[in-house]
């Protein structure tokens, strides 16, 4: 986490540092969390559905001095949630014990996303752009959920890492519509059998999978 966080220090400073003749322009920004979580192993067991969320927070977007380039970085609370359903029941593991059903998990962190970003005119009252950039993420929410009954535990990492890829519209300088993909680098949270449970799917051939959250994201921001 404490990497992660250097990063994303050194990479806002870098681009507050820019040239005078830069054009900066500070905003707010909120959109829409359209999830969905994905599993390393044993994908039959899990099922899980997509979910919407929710991001908001300041965004700052620089205008480099070099025709079409600019820089966006933006401070956001990020909200995530997928339902995740089991196709196991107890039977079929010849166990005293339930794992059917549907458990909702959530995902409520910090993200700092800084993204390079290619524009060109529409005209004197709008633009698009196309951007890209890396995504760091803090967890903020509670670390460890039990579900099922108490027989898993989903356990979120501290930090993780991640990448933007989108496309953008600005209108009249002032309000912005976005639409990007979110790409996970790695898990993002753990789930973990306990105890009975733990030993009965272990002899079922059934491994603990990591999780990865990628996100389809439509945001909205105001420029002052």
């Amino acid at each position: 986490m404490k990497k992660l966080f250097t990063l994303a220090v050194v990479a806002a400073t870098m681009m507050f540092a820019q040239p005078a003749d830069a054009q900066i322009q500070f905003g707010v920004k909120g959109g829409v969390n359209l999830s969905s979580f994905s599993f390393s192993n044993d994908a039959d067991m899990l099922d899980s559905k997509n979910r919407t969320g929710f991001f908001i927070g300041p965004t700052v977007n620089f205008t480099l001095p070099v025709v079409g380039l600019g820089v966006d970085a933006s401070v956001l609370y990020d909200q995530r949630e997928a339902k995740v359903k089991s196709t196991y029941k107890y039977s079929e593991l010849n166990a005293d014990m339930e794992l059917y059903g549907d458990n909702t998990l959530k995902m409520q962190q910090v993200v700092i996303p800084i993204n390079l970003r290619y524009g060109f005119g529409l005209g004197n009252m709008a633009s698009a752009f196309v951007f890209a950039g890396p995504q760091f993420g803090f967890n903020v929410g509670d670390k460890e959920t039990k579900i099922w009954k108490n027989i898993a535990e989903w356990d979120m990492k501290s930090s993780n890492f991640s990448l933007n890829f989108g496309v953008g519209v600005m209108l009249i300088n002032h309000l912005q519509v976005t639409a990007n993909y979110n790409l996970a680098c790695g898990k993002t949270s753990e789930l973990n059998f306990l105890n009975a449970g733990k030993s009965v799917l272990e002899a079922a051939g059934i491994k603990s999978p990591n999780v990865k959250a990628n996100t389809w994201q439509i945001g909205l921001a105001y420029y002052f």
